[in-house]
């Protein structure tokens, strides 16, 4: 039985876990129709509805810690909550630039799931392991697939490299925004139902910088980790919300 201060926290942790996943998720659908190939245009159109999936799988966990139904309440989240109300960190909701930039992202990205999920498989909390034994094995092939990419960009062309370091050097301070705790969170990893960011980063840290020097990619100086973690605050949200919910706001209490 959580205690009203977990459960509190707990709650809270699980909607920044969704929200990073389904805008990123959003985000990377932006480009089904417009991959560079038509094999690559499939394939991450895919690894875009992973993401919104995993995001689901966190929200249909805040739903039972609400009392509500797993099933129909992730839509509510979804779409009945206003831009300044999601959790995620800003390095998800950032717009496009181009192919290097977005396959850039979702690498860092996945290097850090690929640390963080299997450690939330020991969670004392059931559903939170059982979501995140789900979602490790979509994980692994989201790295085989993305760091093969950084590859092929690193060392492709004078131009690819550039295209790849400009990209580095945009993404690599807001990313560290991930390993921010939240408010609360050490009540989560003290009773064994989170990890330990502090680990995760420094796993982390030693998985992708020597990867993106093999790369030929200048790393930047170590971006220092916030303190503490802050959401919702970036100018994209808002556009990028309204286009999300756009079709919902049609028929409202509609059933999809």
């Amino acid at each position: 039985m959580l205690s009203a201060s977990l459960r509190s926290a707990l709650d809270s942790k699980l909607l920044r876990l969704g929200d990073d996943e389904f805008i990123l998720g959003h985000r990377n659908s932006e480009w089904t129709g417009h991959g560079p190939i038509l094999e690559e245009d499939i394939a991450f159109a895919n690894l875009a509805l992973d993401e919104l999936g995993h995001g689901i799988l966190w929200y249909r966990i805040v739903a039972l810690l609400r009392d509500e139904d797993p099933e129909s309440y992730p839509d509510q989240l979804v779409y009945q909550r206003g831009a300044a109300e999601f959790q995620n960190v800003d390095f998800v909701a950032l717009p496009h630039t181009d192919w290097a930039f977005s396959m850039l992202r979702q690498f860092l990205f996945d290097a850090y799931e690929s640390i963080h999920v299997p450690a939330l498989t020991a969670s004392r909390f059931e559903p939170i392991a059982e979501a995140a034994a789900k979602i490790k094995q979509e994980e692994f092939y989201h790295l085989y697939h993305t760091k093969a990419w950084v590859q092929r960009l690193g060392l492709g062309t004078e131009e690819s490299r550039r295209r790849m370091q400009t990209a580095l050097d945009q993404l690599w301070t807001p990313f560290q925004q991930l390993f921010a705790p939240g408010p609360e969170e050490s009540l989560l990893v003290d009773a064994g139902i989170t990890a330990d960011l502090g680990p995760v980063h420094v796993k982390w840290h030693e998985m992708v910088v020597p990867f993106l020097e093999s790369c030929a990619l200048v790393v930047p100086d170590d971006a220092v980790v916030p303190r503490l973690r802050q959401s919702g605050r970036s100018e994209h949200m808002g556009p990028l919300i309204a286009e999300l919910q756009q079709v919902s706001k049609l028929a409202p209490g509609a059933v999809w």
